[in-house]
């Protein structure tokens, strides 16, 4: 087999989807192809949602069906059952965003940890997720990160979103599920960062349980990489890291600009691929003290991950080395490499339709924003389409 066209194998690929799946997708990824309808179509949605509009039935039997995996963990299970038919593993994601009160990030632990039970329960699940700022102020991670001192008030809520990450790491260890936690905005990142670490320290003694998450379209990362691998060896931990491009681009840049500092974003698409594919190629060649789960829909990322595994002997079943994509999109790389033997597990986004659209809603802008991304689905789609009928 040429692993050059792997990803061209359309019968691999969407193999899971029936005819009338396999249209969906098409209508949507051709409604993502042009920007103008995802603006119309999201102002639309956003009001119609406010405004209590009877749409969800719409929504969910459209977008939402197709990107995410259902309203709750059980609905999931038909889908995540599916998938791992093919080997593809599922990670879930409690989609939920943006919601600011005590009670709510004691809620959203609690839903980790429901998500780390079920995930011990099931082979199919051997990976949970979560924001940080799922576990508290977005505002005290950015005081933190710019070394400004806390209220008494404030360090004690601190202390809570330790407590809470704590709790979470400390259960995952417990059952043997690894837990990856999202990267965020830059100018509150660092304080993450160092969260993140010490439950590695505390945590991944004799294995990666806990995993940070590098975002490779910022140009210090590589470093940060390397200083972090130095710490975890003088200190005797292990280190797991999450490597994507990233997500917030515009917003980053934009800050830099309106505040007056340089740019955390590299200058263009061809740096951040070779920063990625540097810190990829880095932890391959160091698999004994990092664990690397690779969260990538760029396909020459993926080859070289390949290469790299046969020319250094890395066993392609190797806990060490996962990849990973959103369901929904992607599947001619999730499939086929799952086919060929390697470790391959979907985000599968989860959570009331209404609480979830505004993260669909990113989803389809950064779609758009890659605009190669969706016109590669599009073909892939209309491929198998033709492939059927003949």
């Amino acid at each position: 087999m040429n692993t050059k066209t792997l990803f061209d194998n359309t019968e691999v690929a969407f193999a899971l989807k029936n005819d009338a799946q396999l249209e969906r997708a098409y209508f949507l990824f051709k409604m993502i192809s042009h920007q103008p309808l995802v603006r119309i179509g999201t102002a639309a949605t956003n009001f119609a949602l406010k405004a209590n509009l009877p749409v969800e039935g719409l929504i969910r039997s459209t977008v939402f069906d197709h990107f995410c995996g259902g309203v709750n963990e059980e609905d999931c299970l038909p889908v995540i059952d599916k998938m791992f038919t093919k080997g593809v593993s599922t990670v879930l994601d409690y989609s939920v965003e943006g919601k600011a009160e005590e009670s709510t990030f004691d809620e959203a632990r609690d839903k980790i940890l429901k998500i780390t039970r079920f995930a011990d329960e099931k082979e199919a699940m051997p990976i949970v997720v979560f924001k940080p700022t799922g576990f508290g102020r977005f505002y005290l991670y950015q005081k933190k990160t710019e070394g400004k001192a806390f209220t008494p008030e404030e360090q004690s809520e601190w202390n809570r979103i330790v407590e809470r990450f704590d709790s979470v790491c400390a259960f995952a260890k417990e059952k043997d599920v690894e837990v990856l936690i999202d990267g965020e905005e830059s100018w509150m990142q660092g304080a993450a960062d160092d969260l993140c670490e010490d439950m590695m320290r505390k945590y991944n003694t004799t294995k990666p349980i806990v995993y940070n998450t590098l975002q490779t379209y910022r140009w210090d990362r590589f470093d940060y990489l390397k200083e972090l691998h130095q710490r975890a060896k003088e200190n005797g931990f292990k280190v797991g890291i999450k490597i994507v491009r990233g997500a917030y681009m515009e917003k980053e840049r934009q800050r830099a600009d309106d505040k007056g500092y340089p740019s955390p974003i590299c200058d263009n698409k061809q740096e951040t691929d070779k920063n990625f594919d540097s810190c990829m190629t880095y932890m391959l060649k160091h698999l004994n003290d990092i664990s690397v789960f690779i969260g990538t829909h760029n396909e020459q990322s993926c080859y070289l991950a390949m290469a790299l595994m046969e020319e250094l002997g890395i066993d392609r079943k190797d806990n060490n080395v996962w990849f990973g994509q959103l369901y929904g999109m992607s599947d001619h790389i999730s499939f086929n490499l799952a086919e060929q033997g390697y470790n391959v597990a979907k985000y599968v986004p989860f959570g009331p339709v209404k609480d979830v659209m505004p993260y669909l809603i990113r989803r389809a802008e950064e779609n758009t924003s890659v605009a190669g991304q969706t016109n590669r689905e599009l073909n892939l789609l209309k491929q198998e389409k033709a492939r059927r009928k003949l």
